[in-house]
């Protein structure tokens, strides 16, 4: 069974399965090239010398659900004192980046509002470049808040007739999306083409019960059904990264490091930004599993692999 066939409709995935979509959606994710082997080393530090900036993704690499990884705060705060920028770059979509920001400072790690990027922040940026939407559906999750968006929206979970009249859809959040809902999406855009923007490309996210559908699978599935392309703001695209490649023009790009857990965002996308990329292996999507056959068959191969942050 696949999505070209018949609408998903579970509401967890396991690696394997989440692997194989990757692969199967590779056609609409950037093309970098790789580098042939990745050099191996045990954290962060080990190959600090080597970048200016290190830009973060946060699960698998600061934190699991709601504890930073061991080691995790301590590292940051060394890579800093040695005079290292530090991003943190998130898919989190379902909250505004404040939310995030908070959450960070609870497990303890001190970073900036500046320093966060969150592809909802991006996806935001660029409705005020669309000028002839006048209302947005919006698919929130759990956040009413969606002040930031600065723009007319309308909440598709709870205001079904957007399906009919909304110019425009934007997926933040799969938190309260569900396989009817998904339908009605699926027939608006068979029926009326729009443009449908994703203000997080992921396709799942680790979560204490398994991988949760995210926005980035419900919009590849109504992609294959509809025809419609949508355009995803956030990794593994590129206008994830110029967000934060214009905080820090001046640096050669292979002085900055995507450091992440997953192959097909964080080590695809930070390639296609011209960045290096770095794989954390103990922790996140690839935690106790043969990293190097799901390497070798992807053929996404990380700069570096190191064990831990």
């Amino acid at each position: 069974m696949t999505a070209q066939t018949k609408p998903f409709s579970v509401p967890t995935v396991d690696v394997d399965t989440a692997f194989e979509r990757y692969e199967a959606i590779r056609v609409r994710l950037p093309q970098p090239t790789f580098p042939r082997e990745s050099r191996q080393a045990g954290t962060l530090g080990d190959v600090a010398d080597d970048f200016d900036v290190f830009i973060l993704d946060a699960f698998g690499v600061l934190n699991i659900g709601g504890r930073a990884i061991p080691g995790a705060v301590k590292r940051v705060a060394e890579l800093r004192a040695a005079g290292k920028r530090l991003f943190v770059l998130t898919n989190a979509a379902s909250y505004p980046r404040s939310a995030a920001l908070a959450k960070y400072h609870k497990l303890g790690f001190d970073f900036a509002a500046e320093e966060v990027v969150s592809s909802r922040d991006v996806a935001a940026s660029a409705l005020l470049d669309v000028s002839d939407i006048e209302l947005w559906g919006v698919a929130r999750g759990p956040d009413p808040d969606l002040s930031d968006l600065q723009a007319k929206v309308g909440t598709l979970e709870t205001d079904r007739t957007l399906f009919r009249n909304a110019d425009g859809f934007l997926l933040l959040s799969s938190a309260s999306w569900t396989p009817p809902l998904q339908e009605a999406l699926v027939a608006a855009l068979s029926e009326r083409p729009r443009p449908l923007l994703v203000g997080n490309p992921d396709l799942v996210a680790p979560r204490e019960t398994g991988l949760t559908l995210e926005p980035g699978w419900w919009a590849h599935e109504a992609a294959d059904r509809t025809g419609v392309v949508p355009e995803f703001y956030g990794k593994p695209f590129t206008n994830a990264f110029e967000a934060i490649r214009g905080r820090c023009p001046d640096i050669e790009r292979l002085r900055v490091a995507m450091v992440g857990d997953t192959l097909h965002t964080d080590i695809l996308g930070g390639r296609a930004a011209g960045f290096a990329s770095i794989l954390i292996a103990d922790h996140g999507l690839f935690a106790g599993r043969d990293l190097d056959s799901y390497i070798a068959r992807s053929r996404i191969v990380p700069d570096i692999i190191c064990r831990t942050t």
